[in-house]
């Protein structure tokens, strides 16, 4: 288990989980994190993370995409498509990667072959975030055009994506999640949590934290925790809207969380401006506030949070057809077949591949080479060429 932290210096660090004996009397496991790692490798601040069962992916305001390959610790190239900041990642099992930008782009990427499959223009403004539904069948997208997008994942070849429908809001949102049954979701604007009914369309509740929310997390299909603008956290009741409990989490704002179990505990972990990553073992009874395991100080203001597991489930890479809900607006966005030069592939009758590692640690400034994939230095070569040329398609370089 490796925690994984971006901050606003750069800066992407890992720390590893080791389990300590159990305590004398207390019969309480405790946890030590240990760094692994420091890698720099965007030229501006993290902007967002997500991991699988092998890679870690970093989206940065330098619109470039850095992969990381966690098992052989050596940084396994990047992914140049949007132009803007890349505002969300999200894997869906270890096959796809979903991305989205303040270019308004949405795109889902091959996660073994590291190549675009498609490009969905899904708002007229930026792509502040998304969600994707537990099932595959929808992928939900919120931005700065005050629109709700629903993209229509039929199966996850993707060659029916598109854009089913969108939904006009009175405001940008800038937070959008699913429920644990894809039944509900929740849009957050600002400070306020308006939970929707996938069947219905319409608002069923609205949950108002005290100030302006950063993070949330389903930590069952009941209780939801919240972070914001503060250093306290809060679980509320999904359904009577009741707050559970608070507690004081941190010494400056929480930026981001993230939950999962393992056995016989259930944990989240905090990362907040005070630079500190805290990990906390969660009660059965969510009126209880959550203990302490550990807790590193990375002296950094950190802006995202991942937790790389090893052991990901994988996701069957096909459903039957979704059940479309009935569209607010058929704006359908153009998307368009690949054309040929989106993507550059290595010369095929080449004999060897480079197999030269680049070390997370930095000791080595020569990256892994692989189709689809661009490395450091020619990262910036393709930035410049695009910015020269205009273009809006894919250049991924190897």
């Amino acid at each position: 288990m490796e925690l994984v932290a971006g901050c606003y210096e750069q800066v992407l660090f890992g720390f590893a989980v080791h389990p300590e004996s159990e305590a004398c009397g207390d019969h309480e496991q405790r946890w030590t994190l240990v760094a692994d790692f420091t890698h720099h490798a965007h030229t501006a601040s993290l902007s967002a993370v997500a991991v699988n069962s092998r890679f870690v992916v970093t989206g940065s305001k330098d619109e470039t995409i850095h992969i990381y390959d966690m098992k052989k610790k050596i940084e396994h190239g990047a992914l140049v498509h949007h132009s803007g900041t890349i505002t969300c990642l999200k894997f869906y099992g270890n096959r796809h990667l979903v991305s989205g930008a303040e270019d308004g782009l949405i795109c889902i990427w091959d996660a073994k072959k590291w190549e675009c499959l498609k490009s969905i223009k899904a708002h007229k403004g930026q792509v502040t975030f998304l969600s994707i539904h537990p099932s595959g069948k929808l992928a939900l997208s919120v931005g700065t055009d005050k629109t709700l997008s629903f993209l229509f994942c039929r199966t996850w070849n993707l060659v029916e994506g598109r854009s089913a429908f969108i939904k006009n809001i009175k405001q940008n949102a800038h937070i959008v999640e699913w429920s644990p049954s894809g039944e509900q979701y929740v849009v957050i604007i600002q400070n306020k949590i308006d939970i929707y009914q996938l069947d219905t369309a319409s608002i069923s509740g609205t949950i108002t934290n005290e100030k302006r929310i950063s993070s949330v997390k389903f930590l069952s299909e009941s209780v939801l925790a919240v972070a914001g603008d503060e250093e306290v956290i809060r679980f509320f009741d999904y359904d009577s809207l009741v707050c559970l409990c608070e507690f004081k989490a941190h010494e400056n704002r929480v930026k981001d969380m993230f939950s999962f179990e393992i056995p016989e505990q259930h944990v989240i972990v905090t990362a907040s401006s005070d630079g500190f990553i805290k990990m906390w073992k969660l009660e059965q009874d969510k009126k209880v506030p959550p203990s302490l395991l550990c807790e590193v100080n990375t002296k950094a203001r950190l802006t995202c949070l991942g937790v790389w597991l090893d052991k990901v489930p994988d996701t069957k890479e096909s459903f039957p057809p979704a059940a479309q809900p009935s569209p607010v607006s058929k704006e359908q966005s153009k998307i368009g077949k690949k054309e040929p030069g989106d993507t550059v592939h290595k010369d095929e009758k080449q004999s060897k591949p480079n197999t030269k590692k680049h070390s997370l640690a930095g000791d080595s400034k020569k990256a892994t080479k692989e189709r689809g994939l661009v490395s450091t230095k020619k990262r910036k070569m393709v930035e410049m060429l695009e910015k020269k040329r205009k273009k809006k398609k894919i250049k991924i370089m190897q």
